[in-house]
């Protein structure tokens, strides 16, 4: 295989779900930029406003749930809701990595006033099934993914909550089919961008995780959704998003950011938790040759924050970055050394893309880097 890279942004043929166009060397993220320009966003906020009228109408206890980890995007949504006159209930998959600033900002938001419920699950099991998937897909946030959807559909559909307020739609920022971009989200959508290797809880029943077990994981089907009356919206799709966007607002309730990048380039974004969300992004090196970084990089890009000539320039003086500390707790969590965890992880080394060199160093051939310093 050989690996190509947009030449607007930085993004290989690699990442899963990318359009590529090979004529043009274009990801479907960039092209997509000029159809965004030509979005009305005052019609667009508009059907906002007649959805909320709608729900209103429906005289609910709540008007809608907003799944929340406390973060910039999911402060960002209750600020829009409450802005907009509706009464949320606020849910949280409480990951088992929970740090200090994650934990002061989910409290700043519930603080925004809303009512909120914390969810924890069983933490045996959610041990057992992390390891399950790392072991398996090379990932181990396949479980937090799936119960972070799965926990706010259940509550809707059981308490007939009308409404399901997401953040933005990544295959619309990132790249994706179009039958899944734009405003809802629905079963098929999260098989495809839920991050969970396209599996559901079933997938996963065996003789150390029962059906009962995994119940916290379940995803109601579009069939109870509708028969319920629940709607799964993205709210990027009536408000124009981005991370810097979202992140201004966020601040402005309480937010607070990092002193420095956990991961990737932002240092507002994926810092509420210890380590999982840190070992996700670090495994795409392994898997596509390349890392949260160049995610971030591209949308800063596109954004028109920075040129394509810079983002190369941090993705070279950031280098090949090892987050030892996170491997380490993330090997105390699940308790396996951590020698077990690094043969796990080169298994998944995409042979397609990574060569090994003479002196037993692994490369990528036709990288976007040059004189990129790979390491042993």
């Amino acid at each position: 295989m050989e690996i190509k890279y947009c030449h607007k942004c930085v993004l290989p043929n690699t990442r899963p779900q990318i359009n590529f166009n090979f004529d043009t060397l274009t990801c479907d993220a960039c092209s997509n930029i000029s159809l965004k320009k030509k979005i009305d966003w005052s019609k667009r906020n508009q059907l906002f406003k007649d959805l909320v009228k709608n729900i209103k109408q429906k005289k609910k206890k709540y008007d809608c749930i907003i799944p929340v980890s406390g973060g910039k995007d999911s402060t960002w949504q209750v600020v829009v809701a409450l802005e907009h006159g509706l009464h949320p209930l606020c849910v949280t998959w409480k990951t088992p990595a929970r740090n200090k600033i994650g934990s002061a900002n989910l409290q700043n938001l519930i603080g925004l006033g809303v009512d909120h419920i914390d969810f924890s699950i069983n933490p045996k099991i959610e041990k057992i099934f992390t390891l399950k998937t790392f072991e398996k897909f090379g990932s181990p946030v396949i479980p937090m993914h799936m119960a972070l959807h799965a926990i706010p559909l259940q509550l809707a559909t059981k308490l007939e909550i009308p409404l399901i307020l997401w953040g933005e739609n990544s295959a619309d920022e990132y790249g994706g089919e179009n039958e899944l971009k734009g405003v809802n989200l629905n079963h098929k959508w999260l098989l495809k961008y839920g991050v969970t290797n396209g599996t559901c809880h079933t997938d996963w029943i065996d003789k150390d995780l029962s059906e009962k077990d995994l119940a916290p994981y379940v995803w109601p089907s579009d069939e109870e959704q509708n028969r319920t009356g629940v709607k799964a919206v993205f709210l990027g799709h009536y408000f124009q998003w981005s991370p810097q966007n979202t992140f201004e607002l966020a601040k402005k309730f309480g937010f607070e950011n990092a002193s420095k990048a956990k991961t990737g380039y932002y240092n507002f974004a994926d810092i509420d938790d210890d380590f999982l969300i840190t070992i996700h992004h670090w495994m795409k090196w392994y898997k596509f040759g390349f890392t949260r970084l160049w995610d971030n990089l591209s949308l800063e890009i596109r954004n028109q924050k920075i040129t394509r000539h810079e983002a190369i320039s941090k993705i070279k003086s950031h280098g090949d970055e090892i987050p030892r500390s996170e491997i380490s707790l993330f090997c105390e969590y699940v308790n396996i050394p951590e020698k077990k965890f690094y043969d796990i992880a080169n298994s998944f080394r995409n042979k397609k893309i990574w060569k090994i060199n003479d002196q037993g160093v692994y490369f990528i051939k036709d990288f976007l880097i040059k004189d990129w310093k790979w390491i042993k």
